[in-house]
């Protein structure tokens, strides 16, 4: 009888387990983006080298060594961690640490990759060519389409391809 009594209490206990380890409906955490623990920002985010130099450590605190010395300003940087008033970032290729947050800044820019990549008058690969960025180009990111971006780089303004550019997400949509 006493096997009985804990049996129907045990059973219920591990069907519980079962159903909170089964897959179902995403939790919270997995239907949104990460978010920053210091700004509340999504992670990754776009931002761009607000000086004409930065140096970019290898850890968050002035205490570290110095590893890169980011020297263009604007240049699109990818915001991957932080921690006070510092951010991880890597460049388009890949290179990074960690650097101060007043050198950076939230005004969005990207870098050309292409060798040469043709800005057109409207988001469309047969409209008229305004202009051609060479690679490292940078430019100002205005609108996003679904495929297209509006980016002013120099005294030229165009749409270009989102797949030619470093510094923007391909579902990334911009007013």
């Amino acid at each position: 009888m006493t096997g009985r009594l804990f049996s129907r209490p045990l059973r219920a206990i591990a069907l519980l387990a079962l159903l909170c380890a089964a897959p179902g409906a995403p939790t919270h955490a997995q239907t949104d983006r990460a978010r920053g623990p210091v700004t509340n920002l999504p992670l990754p985010r776009f931002v761009s080298l607000k000086a004409s130099e930065g140096n970019v450590r290898r850890g968050p605190s002035l205490s570290h060594r110095i590893d890169w010395v980011f020297k263009q300003r604007d240049l699109p940087l990818r915001v991957t961690a932080e921690f006070g008033h510092w951010r991880r970032v890597e460049d388009h290729e890949g290179q990074g640490g960690w650097i101060y947050y007043s050198l950076l800044s939230g005004v969005r820019t990207v870098l050309f990759e292409a060798e040469r990549t043709p800005l057109y008058a409207r988001p469309d690969p047969v409209s008229q060519v305004v202009a051609e960025a060479e690679a490292g180009v940078i430019g100002r990111l205005g609108e996003c389409g679904a495929d297209w971006c509006r980016i002013a780089a120099g005294r030229q303004k165009g749409w270009v391809e989102k797949s030619a550019l470093w510094g923007v997400t391909s579902d990334e949509l911009r007013d």
